[in-house]
């Protein structure tokens, strides 16, 4: 899979370059998704457990739990990971509120998704 926006994980990683655990996970994510396709979905949720898909079938938020950090990744059908955005928890709930309304809106306000 060909993965893009790869300096949004480029910078939480410098942000936090003491946190070992964390850079090691963000590494294994980005493996993860080298090796992934996306003709199969259920392959990304075998495969990463901690994927939660937040819309349509093509928008999934990663929970880091090593440092509770969330990685929102949308996936196109042409094989593509996306890297949308990456921030700690604390940060996901200020922006996102922790409800899928709220993330809809933050996608469509970002011309990711077009308003149904």
């Amino acid at each position: 899979m060909i993965v893009t926006n790869k300096w949004i994980l480029q910078r939480l990683r410098k942000k936090n370059i003491g946190n070992v655990k964390l850079r090691k996970a963000i590494d294994k994510l980005l493996d993860d998704l080298d090796e992934m396709t996306v003709d199969n979905p259920n392959e990304l949720i075998t495969k990463r457990p901690d994927a939660d898909c937040v819309y349509g079938g093509s928008h999934y938020f990663f929970n880091i739990n090593v440092h509770r950090t969330m990685i929102l990744i949308e996936f196109e059908p042409d094989n593509e990971a996306t890297i949308l955005w990456a921030g700690s928890h604390d940060e996901y709930e200020l922006t996102f509120k922790n409800n899928r309304n709220v993330i809809k809106k933050w996608l469509i306000d970002n011309r990711l998704i077009k308003k149904n």
